[in-house]
């Protein structure tokens, strides 16, 4: 599969990109404390992105909850004007060790709402997957891969392997909604897309997101496509959001460096080679959630702030 490449708005490029309206509005730096980012967006004008419809994905600060506790995080959140969370668990732990209940109540006291998490999807112990989200008000449940027998890093799944996978993705998301949770997510790194799988009955040869995609059943599953990892992995955003669009309902908003023929290296959103610009547009009328995420960011509230300020002041 051939690596696709493209570089950041910057110098020449920004200002050509400006005149077609594809260049990003920076927010003001002189929004008042405590506001949040209201008086920073009420400036910015063209189409962005919803407060209401951004999240952020607390894998971004293990580093730093870790310091300083989860409390002050969700503080600094909260004064950026994020509205929304995606936290995380390792095994069978819940972010910070809150019951469903706990965190819920945490989070009103920081104007918070976790709508989706990533967490275990093991189909014998789903039951209390589908507890925990219900008490803390998921609107989707997923994880930051897949339910077994999942697809292979090194690429060795078959079709075979790839069918399983979304048949058990449409059990585990039969369930959660059946539990008022809404429909279950799967979410891509590279190797979704640099694996490939032919059909046996057509003979098609596709990607194993596509043929997760189009073996999965709408009603139950839906996807969250990390953006940076699947160009990293040479694929077309743009494309797949304009031919699968309907199934994708959440975005992970990641930028960085596409490194050649390396693994990508994250950054902050609109600081990196992303072009956001017709990835958005292409998201529009589709996507509920978009989620912020920056593998191993920084211990302190700038990769944040840049995101938010980023999405919420995008002209595209």
């Amino acid at each position: 599969m051939s690596r696709t490449s493209t570089r950041a708005l910057s110098g020449l490029a920004a200002a050509a990109l400006a005149a077609s309206g594809l260049a990003a509005a920076v927010a003001p730096a002189s929004a008042a404390p405590g506001s949040g980012n209201a008086a920073s967006a009420a400036d910015c004008s063209g189409r962005s992105v919803p407060a209401s419809k951004i999240s952020i994905q607390m894998f971004s600060y293990f580093g730093w909850t870790n310091q300083v506790g989860i409390e002050p995080v969700l503080a600094e959140l909260q004064e950026i004007g994020y509205r929304n969370i995606e936290p995380f668990a390792f095994g069978p732990n819940p972010w910070g060790g809150y019951s469903g209940d706990e965190l819920r109540s945490l989070l009103k006291e920081y104007k918070l709402k976790a709508p989706s998490s990533h967490g275990g999807v093991n189909a014998d112990s789903f039951d209390a997957t589908l507890e925990y989200a219900k008490d803390l008000g998921h609107k989707y449940v997923g994880s930051g891969g897949w339910p077994s027998p999942g697809i292979a890093r090194d690429g060795s799944s078959t079709w075979a392997d790839v069918i399983a996978t979304a048949e058990s993705m449409d059990e585990l998301g039969e369930r959660s909604v059946k539990n008022g949770t809404g429909k279950l997510f799967g979410h891509n790194h590279q190797w979704e897309f640099t694996t490939t799988v032919t059909d046996p009955e057509t003979g098609e040869t596709m990607t194993a997101w596509e043929a997760l995609v189009r073996n999965t059943d709408p009603r139950y599953v839906t996807f969250q496509l990390d953006t940076f990892w699947a160009q990293d992995a040479g694929a077309d955003v743009v494309a797949l959001l304009e031919e699968y669009g309907d199934r994708v309902e959440l975005l992970h908003i990641k930028d960085g460096d596409l490194n050649g023929d390396a693994r990508g290296i994250p950054g902050d959103v609109g600081e990196g080679d992303m072009e956001w610009g017709p990835i958005l547009e292409a998201a529009q009328g589709h996507v509920k959630l978009y989620v912020v995420e920056r593998d191993g960011a920084p211990a302190d509230a700038e990769f944040a702030r840049d995101s938010f300020e980023f999405l919420t002041c995008f002209e595209y």
